[in-house]
């Protein structure tokens, strides 16, 4: 691997990551520790925003913006798909979205990427069952963006109706259902909730905050397996 492509690795490893310590690094790279403690030095000196220090681990200060990336067929591929697949199975609002991306992609894309982009022949038909949902399901994303808790009466696997009130923490595809994980006041505990059986479903003005137990760390962390609840519980 080139200097600067190892440089460019780093910087794309410490984005997705939170502390990371130069041992993970070297490893991930195939290089000796001594070489990443050059190249986070000469990446620091560059203006690169990286707190940290030898023995510990490194973090990126967010903010911190790559110049225009380059893709490779496989990494075109995976956007391509990726973006059929949003746009074939979520709401109008991110389809349009995600044509979007594909539009500014291949904008900025050489003649011969372009080309085997416009080719690809990675589908995602349109043709599929879905669990009809009664509301938008750009609603559910912009209070679990802006953290609003919203309220709806569920109907159970057995029919019964409940009224619920939930901090919404992940919205999830688990075909062919919509899957609402959230901190469920009713219960007091974290529930997952089908959203085709939903009913009155509305976002509410009441914001909510992170609390210690409650977040979506916490889910994961109480039960990695969420998914495959079903929200009869």
């Amino acid at each position: 691997m080139r200097r600067a492509d190892r440089l460019f690795e780093i910087i794309q490893i410490l984005r997705t990551r939170q502390l990371t310590r130069a041992r993970d690094l070297a490893e991930k790279l195939e290089v000796s520790e001594r070489t990443i403690y050059r190249d986070i030095a000469d990446l620091m000196s560059t203006g690169v925003p990286i707190d940290g220090e030898a023995g510990i681990g490194y973090v990126l200060r967010g903010g911190f913006d790559l110049p225009p990336l380059m893709f490779n067929e496989q990494e075109v591929e995976a956007l391509i798909l990726g973006a059929r697949i949003v746009e074939s199975w979520t709401d109008d609002e991110l389809a349009d979205a995600a044509a979007n991306v594909i539009s500014k992609v291949e904008a900025v894309l050489p003649d011969r990427l372009r080309r085997h982009m416009e080719e690809t022949a990675l589908l995602a038909p349109s043709h599929h069952h879905v669990e009809p949902i009664e509301f938008e399901l750009g609603d559910l994303r912009r209070a679990l963006r802006a953290k609003f808790k919203v309220h709806f009466r569920y109907v159970d696997a057995e029919e019964q109706p409940t009224e619920r009130s939930v901090r919404p923490l992940a919205v999830a595809f688990f075909g062919p259902v919509w899957l609402l994980a959230g901190w469920c006041e009713l219960r007091d505990d974290f529930r997952s909730f089908r959203l085709d059986r939903m009913r009155g479903f509305a976002v509410l003005e009441e914001t909510f905050r992170n609390e210690r137990g409650k977040t979506l760390h916490d889910l994961i962390a109480h039960d990695r397996k969420w998914l495959g609840s079903n929200g009869s519980m």
